[in-house]
C-alpha cells in the first residue's frame, strides 16, 4: 500500500473512534466593525455610545478614508486584545474598532484587530 492510502486509512480510524461532537465543524468568531467612545485605562478597555456592529474585515481602513455611517449609538463593549494598540493615545475619542465579536451578557466583547481615530472627541450617544 502507498504512503498516502495508508494515511488516509489512519485519519479513517481516528474519526471512527472520535466522539460525534468531536467532529462537528467549529462554528467561526464573525469580524465585525463598531465606532464609539473610547474609555478606560490600563488593560481595561471599552467602546461607549458605540454602534451596532456589522460584518468587516479585520483591516482597519486605508489611511485618510472617512468612516461611512452612524459613529454613536446605544451599546457598550469590551475590547480584548488591546495590548498591541496605543490605547491610550485614543482615550476619550471617537474610534472605529475591528475585530472579532464575542456575543456575551451583560457585555459582549471585541476582540481587537485594528483601531482608527474617527474623531478627538466624542460625541453624545442618541437619545
Amino acid at each position: 500500500m502507498t504512503r498516502a492510502v495508508l494515511g488516509g486509512l489512519a485519519v479513517a480510524a481516528v474519526l471512527s473512534v472520535l466522539p460525534a461532537h468531536a467532529q462537528t465543524p467549529v462554528s467561526k468568531v464573525p469580524v465585525m466593525a463598531v465606532t464609539g467612545c473610547l474609555a478606560g485605562q490600563g488593560g481595561d478597555w471599552s467602546l461607549t455610545s458605540a454602534t451596532d456592529p456589522t460584518p468587516s474585515i479585520a483591516n482597519g481602513p486605508p489611511a485618510g478614508e472617512p468612516v461611512k455611517g452612524p459613529t454613536t449609538g446605544r451599546n457598550t463593549y469590551r475590547l480584548i486584545g488591546t495590548s498591541e494598540f496605543d490605547m491610550a493615545a485614543h482615550t476619550g475619542h471617537t474610534v472605529l474598532v475591528k475585530g472579532l465579536f464575542i456575543k456575551a451578557s451583560p457585555v459582549s466583547r471585541v476582540n481587537v484587530t485594528s483601531v482608527t481615530r474617527v474623531a478627538t472627541t466624542c460625541a453624545p450617544a442618541p437619545k
